[in-house]
């Protein structure tokens, strides 16, 4: 059972795919973890990959499949993944098909948490993080301090970088972008799912088993 997880960022994904990869036994596969791995451990997949990040570009796309390729071909995978943040583009939902192929496997259902770009922006923007011990704050729904110093340690209380408004509407469009293809992509080939990525977690939870069922 192999199951793609699509949203934009701050929809969501990461929280969800805990349930899920727990109720289905399957392994949570994102293509961050994945470079993580081949860098730490200095693989040549790695060091092609650092060179790209290194010079602050993209990772192409057939190296980036030939990382989550390796990653389906271990052991723990031979039953299915959740795949989150893989693929973004229709050229990688086309190699990943090809790939998958190869050994009669095929993806199950592919989910698209579907979220307004104005709840994100309220979502993202509102991140506030200790500078020290990395206690995570929300100007809306979990406020730090008044002096701006974190409740548990007194360290500084900033925002990233990647949380300043003008940054967060740039990566959303930078998705909506790169992922409105694959989203008809897989709606042509009858994989594809919406499932509502707004209100309380475990009701979104709930949904996303609803159109697993389905």
């Amino acid at each position: 059972m192999i199951i793609i997880l699509l949203g934009p960022p701050g929809s969501g994904k990461g929280t969800q795919a805990l349930p899920v990869t727990e109720k289905l036994k399957l392994p949570h596969v994102s293509t961050g973890d994945i470079f993580r791995a081949n860098l730490n451990q200095g693989t040549p997949l790695g060091l092609e990959v650092k060179k790209y990040m290194d010079a602050g570009a993209l990772v192409p796309d057939d190296l980036v499949v030939r990382l989550v390729a390796g990653r389906l071909s271990e052991p723990d995978a031979k039953n299915g993944v959740l795949l989150d943040g893989f693929p973004r583009t229709a050229a990688q939902a086309e190699a990943l098909s090809a790939f998958l192929a190869e050994s009669s496997r095929q993806v199950a259902r592919c989910l698209s948490l579907e979220v307004s770009d104005a709840t994100i922006l309220t979502r993202l923007s509102g991140r506030r993080i200790c500078r020290n011990c990395g206690l995570g704050y929300h100007l809306s729904f979990s406020p730090p301090p008044a002096d701006g110093r974190c409740g548990r340690c007194g360290g500084e209380i900033y925002q990233r970088d990647d949380d300043r408004e003008e940054t967060i509407k740039n990566r959303l469009d930078v998705y909506h972008r790169q992922t409105s293809p694959l989203i008809h992509w897989y709606g042509d080939h009858g994989l594809l799912k919406a499932v509502d990525g707004e209100g309380q977690v475990e009701e979104i939870t709930r949904r996303i088993f609803a159109a697993l069922e389905d």
